[in-house]
């Protein structure tokens, strides 16, 4: 392999979006701990784990649509590793492998400490990734890729985070997993939502495809509010902690990236509208976190 400069190494994991695979294993980890002393172990190779499948994920997405044509040196929000860097598409299959292979391991401690099922969930999850922008019918190139996002990066790991923790899955772990899966699927949407018309040229049927530019706002407005609403009945009716409600912090930032789509514009002029509703996320479940840590010395 040419050697290659540390930032090309740098961009090909698009470190901007592994919020979206660390922040709900802080989340799923801190929800429970003041039922447990924190398992350490556990705990940091859930966390390298998951930010692995993710990455090797970003990959797979990199080497397909270079594979079917879609990427090329002008495109936008691609890493750009084949394109851009000169790795060749093997070279970036086989990187996203070997992560695959040592997520595989962890996840063998894993299981082997806490259940045995967590094997098939994670060799599970592994596939979704795969199959998220590879095989003969993509589930990025489908209007459930939000949805599929928001299922797997959202329930799936704050679950086994927790899980793993304590050996059950709470009512807690699902109230805090439903606006975070919610969150993760509005980064997909928004990112479909920019892409709108070049997918619509490769003959993709996302939702943003599906109900077009001005409707898809709409439904990423709704993502928003519904995952507001979440949190505020897991604090009003279940008992979630009040401190939870930091993130509410995050409404202007919602605000001000719904304003951004609605004028319909060039890729490049979304770009910043994409990157608020990745910082929605990221804010969104951060400050969730710091609010259970807060908790925890405050009551």
């Amino acid at each position: 392999m040419k050697q290659k400069s540390k930032g090309a190494y740098w961009r090909m994991i698009r470190p901007h979006t592994l919020t979206a695979s660390f922040i709900p294993v802080l989340l799923g980890t801190f929800i429970v701990l003041d039922q447990t002393e924190l398992k350490w172990g556990l705990f940091l190779a859930m966390l390298v784990a998951s930010v692995l499948i993710q990455i090797a994920t970003n990959l797979f997405n990199e080497y397909y649509d270079y594979k079917r044509g879609l990427d090329h040196e002008g495109s936008i929000g691609i890493g750009g590793s084949i394109v851009r860097d000169g790795f060749t598409p093997q070279q970036v299959l086989a990187i996203a492998l070997g992560m695959y292979t040592v997520a595989a391991l962890l996840g063998l401690y894993i299981a082997a400490s806490t259940s045995w099922h967590l094997l098939w969930i994670g060799a599970l999850s592994m596939l979704v990734g795969y199959l998220y922008t590879g095989g003969p019918l993509p589930i990025a190139y489908t209007p459930f890729g939000e949805i599929v996002a928001g299922l797997f990066m959202g329930y799936v790991i704050i679950g086994i985070a927790g899980f793993i923790q304590i050996n059950t899955v709470t009512t807690e772990l699902l109230l805090v997993s439903f606006p975070m899966a919610l969150l993760i699927g509005a980064i997909l949407l928004a990112n479909n939502i920019r892409d709108l018309d070049n997918d619509k040229e490769n003959g993709r049927k996302t939702i943003a495809c599906l109900v077009g530019h001005r409707r898809a706002v709409y439904v990423l407005a709704a993502f928003f509010i519904a995952a507001l609403v979440g949190i505020i009945v897991a604090v009003m009716f279940y008992g979630v902690t009040p401190w939870v409600l930091l993130s509410l912090l995050t409404v202007p930032v919602m605000i001000r990236a719904i304003q951004r789509f609605w004028q319909k514009a060039e890729p490049a002029a979304l770009m910043p509208a994409m990157a608020m509703t990745a910082k929605v996320n990221t804010l969104f479940g951060a400050w969730m976190v710091i609010g259970l840590i807060v908790s925890r010395f405050v009551l």
